[in-house]
């Protein structure tokens, strides 16, 4: 066995598979655990994605907020046990891959457009007609 095929299933059985679909653009929420001593809590950190970055176990994220007049700008790595969840608040349309310029503006200038995602069609099965059958009609 090679050292990378080795190394490709250790990092497929750290890989977390509940992590949601989300998008440069989207507003998410991470809950992050924060260990103080002896004790864990989980802090909330909700902001716009700005970059995504890597694959498999090295992929990283990066979140921009403004928050009391000062922005702010978090990287997570998107398997780390240290984040507990994520949650997509809302979807954001976006025509570039890194929104770097949001880190300067503000405002309107910083206002990503919301996406609403087409609903999905109900279909609707018809059964198909099953006519019944007779085993002896002579009697």
């Amino acid at each position: 066995m090679k050292q990378c095929q080795v190394i490709q299933e250790l990092e497929a059985g750290l890989l977390k598979s509940n992590n949601p679909d989300f998008r440069v653009g989207d507003t998410i929420s991470v809950h992050t655990r924060i260990i103080e001593g002896e004790k864990e809590r989980l802090q909330v950190f909700t902001g716009t994605v700005i970059s995504r970055k890597g694959s498999g176990l090295a992929a990283t994220f990066s979140m921009y907020r403004v928050s009391y007049g000062s922005g702010m700008e978090r990287v997570f790595l998107l398997h780390s046990p240290r984040v507990a969840k994520i949650e997509v608040v809302k979807m954001g349309r976006v025509r570039k891959s890194k929104l770097y310029y949001l880190r300067g503006v503000s405002g309107k200038a910083a206002k990503v457009k919301e996406y609403f995602a087409p609903k999905k069609v109900a279909t609707q099965v018809v059964p198909s007609q099953v006519v019944p059958t007779q085993e002896n009609p002579a009697e």
